[in-house]
């Protein structure tokens, strides 16, 4: 029988938030300060990781998507988070907006515009640094990034979470109280249990301060050049007072009329972004380019996915470095994900909750790439801008706003295209503060919605933070730090759905918890009179 840790003593459970904020801040700091020794250490540490356990992180997001593709095609895909009368609380489309606002972000279009070029000028394969096959390799790669691993590893811990909120009506939404079937009531109840959670928050807390950080230049870069104004740090604190305003007032309209209106309005403008540019742009080329993309990444699926270039000599390519980052820091954001789309899958099956991440976020960002990406490489190939050369010499993200002011209309392109990193940045923030206030919050999850005013005080510390970090410089340290974090998130994760699977059989949830329908077939398929 679980307890019910919710005690009103106030709006957030001390016990398990301050520990993780103390951790955070006493890591920042000095971090921070002494930027250039600390990043040579966690660097260090981090290369021996990756040259140790490359080829775990290539494995881990496989077997993830593995277990997903089972939990959805098996019979747990029939159990329905909550009561199966129950309708879903949004429509398809809402909830995939959501799933994709919240699964993308502003991510997406940095990673679009950019992430072919960086894989240009270091190809991996014997491909000639700046050819025709290189170019190809990073369209193909910048796909790859948003592809099945990496929404199997946000998703796959959901299961569980959304079984004891939906169905158990468990108070707290944590990953003790998951793990509770596994461990027994003393440890989740004890120190063990509180030491779970502060790892996820000191996971989701610096990932978060590292994103947000990350997030900015995103409109930063393409506001100065819109304003013909120099970058600053003045100019960052301005673009964040507003993203936080934004956040605060969707914050106050809660996840109806805040979080779904967004991601839904941000659909409609990203797809009529996408025409527009085709219309304005080489919209005949980036047509061919995408289906060559896509032809090359599906061709080349097995290899990107599973290359180590264990016989290579030298250093490490662009594919071969990034991809095991981007896994390491992804798992980061794995339980932040998973506890999100849990709390929004009411009514949802877990076949439709699993296949809605794999599929919506994975066909929007590719689109994405071919349509962004594309641009940048017909922008470069007719010599119009010097790509390459940007992200070769300067910081990568340069390359974005003068890839789009080149375009006919530039300025409306680029004001266009703040809005939407605006509206992707505001709904990160957004889903962000409403899983760290689930679940660091003192509210019965099954029954309330977080507090406005504690979603709203995390947002503050998180932007505080990453601001302080932005001014000294030290985003780059916490970065790497959130990149370690995915470690002991692994080994939580897949806690996480071994208990999914355990509470599941001893509540023979595919029998008790599924849709009428789906029950009249089991009966059927059984031999069971109806």
């Amino acid at each position: 029988m679980s307890i019910d840790k919710s005690s009103k003593k106030g709006l957030i459970d001390y016990k398990i938030f301050l520990p993780a904020l103390i951790i955070i801040v006493g890591i920042s700091i000095p971090l921070s300060l002494y930027e250039e020794e600390s990043l040579a250490i966690l660097n260090s540490i981090f290369n021996g990781v990756v040259d140790s356990f490359s080829w775990g992180y290539i494995w881990y997001g496989i077997i993830l998507l593995v277990a997903g593709l089972y939990f959805s095609f098996s019979k747990y895909g029939k159990v329905v988070l909550g009561d199966p009368m129950e309708k879903p609380r949004f429509t398809l489309f809402e909830y995939a907006s959501i799933l994709v606002a919240m699964g993308l972000g502003s991510t997406i279009m940095r990673t679009a515009m950019i992430e072919w070029g960086n894989v240009a000028v270091n190809p991996p394969f014997g491909a000639e640094a700046g050819s025709d096959a290189a170019i190809l390799w990073g369209s193909a790669y910048s796909m790859f990034l948003w592809g099945f691993q990496v929404f199997a590893v946000f998703v796959m811990a959901a299961p569980a979470m959304g079984y004891i909120l939906h169905v158990k009506k468990r108070p707290m939404m944590r990953i003790s109280e998951a793990c509770r079937i596994l461990f027994g009531d003393r440890f989740t109840d004890g120190i063990g249990g509180i030491v779970l959670d502060v790892l996820f928050l000191i996971s989701i807390l610096s990932g978060a301060a590292v994103t947000l950080g990350l997030g900015a230049p995103i409109v930063t870069y393409n506001l100065a050049e819109l304003l013909n104004i120099e970058l600053s740090f003045g100019l960052t604190l301005i673009v964040t007072v507003i993203w936080v305003l934004l956040f605060s007032i969707s914050a106050y309209l809660g996840i109806e009329k805040g979080i779904k209106r967004l991601s839904t309005l941000n659909m409609y403008l990203a797809g009529a972004f996408a025409l527009f540019i085709m219309v304005i742009g080489p919209g005949v080329f980036i047509l061919n380019y995408f289906t060559d993309t896509v032809g090359f990444l599906i061709s080349n699926y097995a290899d990107i996915s599973l290359h180590t270039n264990a016989l290579g000599s030298g250093e490490a390519t662009h594919i071969e470095s990034n991809t095991i980052f981007w896994f390491a820091y992804n798992a980061t954001w794995a339980m932040l994900h998973s506890v999100f789309a849990a709390k929004i899958s009411r009514g949802r099956t877990i076949k439709e909750m699993i296949l809605t991440y794999l599929l919506a976020p994975t066909m929007i960002s590719w689109i994405a790439s071919g349509v962004l990406g594309g641009l940048g490489v017909y922008k470069y190939l007719n010599g119009e801008v010097a790509v390459l050369d940007i992200i070769s010499n300067q910081d990568p993200m340069a390359a974005i706003p003068a890839i789009l002011s080149s375009l006919p209309l530039g300025n409306l392109v680029l004001i266009v295209f703040i809005i939407i990193a605006m509206i992707f940045l505001t709904t990160t923030l957004d889903s962000t503060t409403y899983t760290i206030a689930s679940y660091a919050g003192t509210e019965n999850m099954s029954k309330a919605e977080p507090s406005r005013n504690l979603r709203i005080i995390i947002a503050a510390i998180i932007t505080i933070v990453a601001l302080i970090l932005m001014r000294i410089g030290g985003l780059a340290p916490l970065e790497v730090v959130s990149g370690l974090m995915g470690l002991p998130i692994i080994f939580i994760q897949f806690l996480t759905i071994y208990a999914a699977k355990k509470m599941m059989d001893k509540d023979r949830a595919w029998i008790t918890n599924v849709r009428e329908e789906d029950k009249k077939y089991y009966n059927k398929s059984k031999g069971k009179r109806l």
